[in-house]
């Protein structure tokens, strides 16, 4: 198992942070790894929502299936992935702070088969990626022409 943690300040209004990361389909726009994203159950996004991505991995794609665990508007999110190489579970939380909203996310990473030998160097890596990918978001949001799904 490995923990990754980290937070970004975005100058951007806390409703519109939180209702962007809580959509998935908006990923791929600012995750260069994320190959496509769909929305697979039905009705608005909240508890329960289910969203497929796949990600640019070699040799193939790489599956995960993502559900909204908890979903409280415009503060916390709480999700869980699954793929063919682990299970994440987590939590992300935005806070409204002088010029913009203060996002923070607190992953918990459970390895399949040998890669849970390597837990702390998954701890690494995957809080450089998280980094990147949230660095792209705030890029993303602040200069004002976020992607529609």
């Amino acid at each position: 198992m490995a923990w990754v943690e980290g937070e970004t300040v975005i100058r951007r209004p806390v409703e519109e942070v939180f209702d962007y990361v809580a959509d998935e389909r908006h990923e791929p726009a600012y995750n260069p790894r994320m190959a496509r994203s769909a929305k697979v159950t039905d009705g608005p996004v909240g508890v329960g929502t289910r969203f497929e991505a796949h990600m640019a991995t070699r040799p193939r794609p790489m599956r995960m299936v993502s559900e909204l665990t908890a979903f409280e508007r415009p503060h916390r999110l709480e999700l869980r992935t699954t793929s063919a190489f682990a299970e994440v579970s987590g939590r992300m939380t935005f806070d409204a702070v002088d010029g913009g909203t203060r996002m923070r996310w607190s992953w918990q990473l459970h390895p399949h088969g040998a890669l849970r030998l390597a837990g702390p160097a998954l701890g690494w890596v995957g809080r450089r990626q998280e980094a990147a990918i949230w660095a792209g978001l705030k890029e993303l949001l602040e200069s004002g022409q976020p992607s529609r799904p």
